[in-house]
């Protein structure tokens, strides 16, 4: 369900109520290119021995520290793991951080810093609560590569390419197309098929994000058959028993919801004191992390039933040769993430792939045009294997059924030599696809 919105309910409704060697192929052609094909100073940010970049990142937002910060140390192993194994056509990529407070100002103020001070080539792998400075960035021609779209920012503007692609205008005049953005229900398919469930519980918050979020959610489960039960809870003194109990008499089966972490493990102690059993509680991309087994310690019943879904690998998943690099890197660069890495933090890695892989074939003359052709050219990218293909078109607007992808993991208490851990529930996530409506929406 690619919702460019998706993720902004929770956020926002949490915020009102609050080592080894990098592989030479896992940086692509990028790695080899060796001092002697270095060019000049081709375009701002570029030297003829250093490319910078920038990261915008949410640290110090009001939900977190962490909500925010994977991506960030993503992008930023794969960038020193890139530098190790030789640089970018001699070129070491330096990269320039900068954490906007999780504020609207902060972000512009971010945006001008990287911008028009610290003169960055290109912004990449994004996290950030209020992007307010997109229009600048656009207006400035910097290409914003693989960022997280949490609001509708990398539906709107050109030279903006979020991590999961886009067939929208994104002229910089209204939202996908005029105002209207789609979703699909792949997901809700998924776990129709695989476990048979046919009835669903949706919770949100009173607070109009987290409702607005509800509905869709609530519309694609009505689309693919679901009998579903819609509960709204206070922000402030959420009744979660009253919850638990209406799910129970419902006989629920499947549990979505539009709310924060912390509202999500209050909930799960209402269930298992309710003693309700789920076939799964289905978490979102942004809550694939290694930290569940801590956030849900007090709710043991409905962490066993945590699924998470994604159009990305599973981080956990090493059978791949991508995902191993990411972990060998983390591992090596930046060890104290190792009990904290998430979905987002190789999606981070990814986008930095995504951001090199564009700039390798310009050479020694690397400008942002360069690298915009790359972007804009229409030609799907997986990040060597990372991702579910993903593309930058200006389709028109979507019609019919589409064929959508997913994957999926299921957290396991026995997994990661008993510590649990997220396992992979489909054969492969590029053949894990169905044919699905696409449900317009407005954000």
């Amino acid at each position: 369900m690619r919702a460019a919105a998706a993720l902004a309910a929770l956020l926002l409704a949490a915020v009102a109520g609050c080592g080894s060697r990098l592989p030479e192929n896992a940086v692509g052609r990028a790695g080899g290119g060796g001092a002697a094909t270095a060019g000049g100073a081709s375009d701002t940010g570029v030297t003829g021995s250093t490319v910078k970049v920038g990261i915008i990142t949410s640290l110090t937002s009001p939900v977190g520290s962490e909500t925010f910060a994977g991506p960030r140390y993503g992008a930023l192993a794969f960038f020193r793991a890139l530098d190790d194994a030789g640089g970018l056509h001699g070129r070491s990529v330096q990269v320039v951080t900068c954490d906007d407070g999780g504020s609207g100002i902060g972000n512009q103020d971010c945006v001008h810093k990287l911008i028009d001070r610290d003169q960055v080539f290109a912004l990449v792998a994004g996290s950030t609560l209020a992007y307010a400075g997109a229009p600048y960035v656009s207006s400035k021609g910097v290409p914003d590569v693989g960022g997280q779209p949490i609001g509708t920012e990398y539906e709107r503007w050109p030279h903006l390419y979020g991590i999961y692609g886009s067939s929208s205008p994104r002229d910089g005049r209204a939202v996908g197309w005029d105002g209207t953005l789609y979703q699909t229900t792949e997901v809700y398919r998924f776990f129709k098929e695989k476990l048979g469930a046919h009835t669903a519980a949706v919770v949100a918050y009173d607070q109009a994000d987290s409702s607005r979020y509800a509905r869709q959610i609530e519309d694609g489960l009505r689309a693919e058959g679901y009998q579903v039960l819609s509960q709204t809870v206070d922000l402030a003194l959420p009744g979660f028993q009253a919850v638990a109990a209406a799910m129970k008499a419902a006989g629920s089966e499947l549990l979505f919801d539009a709310m924060d972490t912390r509202g999500n493990a209050a909930l799960c102690q209402a269930l298992d004191a309710a003693g309700v059993k789920l076939k799964a509680k289905v978490t979102n991309v942004q809550n694939w992390t290694a930290t569940v087994g801590t956030d849900y310690k007090a709710s043991p019943g409905c962490r066993s039933a945590l699924w998470a879904t994604s159009s990305s690998r599973n981080y956990e998943d090493t059978r791949y040769p991508a995902v191993q690099a990411f972990r060998n890197a983390v591992a090596r660069y930046y060890p104290e993430r190792e009990g904290q890495l998430s979905a987002w933090e190789l999606e981070g890695w990814a986008a930095a792939q995504w951001l090199t892989d564009a700039m390798d074939p310009c050479g020694a003359d690397l400008t942002r045009a360069c690298v915009e052709r790359y972007m804009n050219s229409g030609t799907p990218y997986d990040a060597h294997g990372l991702l579910l293909p993903a593309a930058f078109t200006h389709g028109p607007r979507p019609s019919g059924p589409a064929r959508e992808c997913l994957d999926a993991a299921r957290w396991e208490e026995s997994a990661n030599d008993g510590r649990g851990g997220w396992v992979t529930q489909v054969p492969d996530m590029t053949t894990t696809c169905y044919v699905v409506p696409q449900l317009p929406y407005q954000p």
